[in-house]
């Protein structure tokens, strides 16, 4: 399967997902903005795919990005982003987002297992009440100390 056809429409990827879970395969799933995609991402993916046998990567859009972060991100467009993502070894499934939060994906997904960075407090990962409730688990991963995203952007920014 190339990249373009793991980066899925929700309905398309829940379709994708029942027999899957019918074969008793875990259903893991991050989200994040990946813009500049860097090793601290390549590296918090692949551990995340570790902790089952499915890894779905819920990716911001454009316009939801543009909310959170401001008008100048992201730098690289969803599409490419996405893209990007499902070329990876340990990505899955890529599926986008307009909402702020992930959570309606969460909801409809019922993920066996959410994933984010320890940067995340446990009682502020959103979907983290819907996953419990469905009997899932919640893990936060290490993240690389010095790698991200606007760290890049501001070395790229201040680069005469």
């Amino acid at each position: 399967m190339n990249s373009a056809d793991r980066v899925l429409p929700l309905e398309a990827l829940l379709a994708r997902l029942g027999p899957e879970r019918a074969a008793g395969r875990r259903v893991v799933f991050t989200n994040g903005c990946f813009d500049l995609l860097h090793a601290g991402h390549a590296g918090l993916l692949e551990r995340a795919a570790a902790l089952g046998e499915i890894l779905i990567v819920g990716l911001n859009t454009d316009a939801s990005v543009q909310r959170l972060k401001g008008p100048r991100r992201p730098v690289v467009p969803e599409r490419e982003r996405a893209l990007l993502l499902a070329s990876l070894r340990a990505v899955d499934y890529v599926v986008l987002f307009d909402e702020e939060t992930p959570l309606h994906l969460i909801t409809e997904l019922l993920p066996d297992i959410l994933v984010k960075g320890e940067d995340y407090p446990l009682e502020r990962i959103v979907g983290r009440e819907v996953v419990e409730s469905h009997g899932g688990q919640v893990v936060r991963l290490p993240l690389v100390p010095g790698l991200s995203s606007s760290g890049l952007i501001a070395r790229l920014r201040s680069d005469p």
